[in-house]
């Protein structure tokens, strides 16, 4: 794992006002996830991370996903809801987490994209973010808020599924409220990440807020992405 520079990898990260709570002291760890794919984590980067997610509970318009597998819709488990770049945020510390995230990558994002794990028995599967088509070089930035979870990577080519048990190459990051991480890279086309449920008594709320951004440059995916349905196999006719 390596250190990056306090200027560039944090100072640059804390160029808006304390009031909205992102620390310009937070310093960003880069870990190289193979020769062409990598995650930062700043802990710590947002400041009062428990405010925000209390605000956003109340605040956002929650929409309950559906996705059709294998001959029937199912609700996701998870809530979820979208903001433009061009619309308002419900809270100023998202705005200025979109400009400070933008301004560290040099990228440009279309809008903020939230996920709401009301408890533990909310999840997401171990995927890729193919619906950006172009995968093989893309910044994408997840900050969590609320509760600390489990938050697994793990490469492709081996299981798919994080719940059938450790597998060689897992890597859990556990993101706490206020927590940055950046993957980057060939991220998105060699590995998958997952957000697994945890059997819990104890509130397990959390809140990621996900920018997303594109170089459109490669191969084009080929496979669906996340909410794109599934089905069983026909069988080939002879």
């Amino acid at each position: 794992m390596t250190r990056l520079p306090a200027v560039a990898a944090s100072r640059s990260l804390g160029l808006v006002d304390d009031a909205v709570s992102i620390d310009p002291e937070a310093v960003t760890e880069r870990r190289q996830l193979d020769d062409e794919s990598w995650v930062d984590v700043t802990r710590g980067w947002l400041r009062r991370a428990d405010d925000v997610y209390a605000a956003l509970v109340d605040a956002v318009p929650w929409r309950q996903g559906r996705v059709f597998r294998y001959e029937r819709y199912l609700d996701e488990p998870r809530m979820g809801s979208w903001y433009s770049r061009d619309t308002p945020y419900p809270h100023p510390a998202l705005t200025a987490a979109h400009r400070a995230i933008q301004h560290q990558y040099r990228v440009t994002f279309g809008g903020v994209g939230l996920a709401f794990y009301r408890d533990g028995r909310d999840s997401v599967a171990p995927h890729r973010d193919t619906d950006l088509r172009y995968c093989e070089n893309t910044v994408i930035a997840i900050l969590t808020l609320g509760a600390r979870r489990p938050w697994l990577l793990q490469p492709r080519g081996g299981r798919d599924r994080f719940d059938e048990g450790p597998a060689a190459g897992t890597i859990d990051l556990s993101p706490a409220a206020g927590d940055l991480l950046v993957m980057g890279g060939r991220a998105q086309t060699d590995w998958l990440h997952a957000v697994p449920k945890v059997p819990s008594l104890k509130p397990l709320g959390r809140i990621s807020a996900q920018w997303r951004w594109t170089s459109k440059t490669g191969r084009p995916e080929s496979q669906p992405g996340y909410s794109a349905p599934r089905q069983f196999s026909r069988p080939r006719s002879r």
